[in-house]
């Protein structure tokens, strides 16, 4: 897998590539979900919790950020909370959860992501999702 430290950045700091960084800690997601974004053209980042998230934000910067909310070591919940209060950047970012209550969801809204996904969910509509994200005018 490449490295984006070196890739341009756009005006929010984060890589011009399509880079995502997946966040889940179940290996046959994570598997599935490389091979889906690697198939279409992005660069694949992954952390297996919520630590090693925060810490491949600082030095990846992605451009996407596809987050589990439930994970050992660091909730997602407690990683979009600490993105959004500490990061000079907005990432934008996905949740995909297997949790399926309402008041999650509307949490994880208030705090500003682009799209939230129970699972199981059609890999073709994450991918339209991510799309979305890279190819809306800033």
């Amino acid at each position: 897998m490449a490295s984006v430290q070196n890739l341009p950045e756009n005006a929010n700091g984060m890589t011009t590539k399509r880079s995502v960084l997946l966040v889940d800690d179940d290996p046959e997601i994570v598997e599935t979900l490389k091979f889906a974004f690697s198939r279409n053209g992005y660069e694949v980042i992954v952390a297996r919790n919520g630590n090693e998230a925060l810490a491949l934000c600082e030095t990846k910067k992605p451009g996407l950020m596809v987050l589990d909310l439930m994970m050992p070591k660091r909730s997602g919940f407690l990683v979009l909370e600490e993105l959004r209060q500490k990061s000079k950047t907005t990432i934008p970012v996905i949740v995909i959860t297997a949790n399926e209550g309402s008041r999650h969801r509307e949490y994880v809204e208030v705090l500003g992501i682009s799209s939230y996904f129970c699972k199981p969910l059609a890999i073709e509509t994450l991918l339209e999702a991510a799309n979305d994200v890279f190819d809306s005018p800033e």
